[in-house]
């Protein structure tokens, strides 16, 4: 299963790090952030729901980028 989700982040070197936090999220098998369009893309791995790997990559990502934000 694959989500798109809208994002906040200030600079594209911070998309860049929160993509690769995203990427090493137990249950995300794939997450691509575009900054321009501040869209993340997550393709979760079999098994897992969005609901249950969200809440975990937005902590990896805020570890990353303290006021970065994904609405879902």
């Amino acid at each position: 299963m694959k989500k798109n989700y809208r994002i906040e982040v200030d600079c594209a070197n911070c998309a860049n790090k929160m993509e690769e936090a995203a990427k090493k999220t137990k249950g995300v098998k794939d997450a691509a952030v575009n900054f321009m369009t501040l869209k993340m893309k997550v393709v979760f791995e079999d098994g897992k729901t969005p609901e249950e790997v969200m809440p975990e990559v937005l902590k990896a990502c805020k570890k990353v980028e303290k006021d970065c934000e994904i609405f879902f």
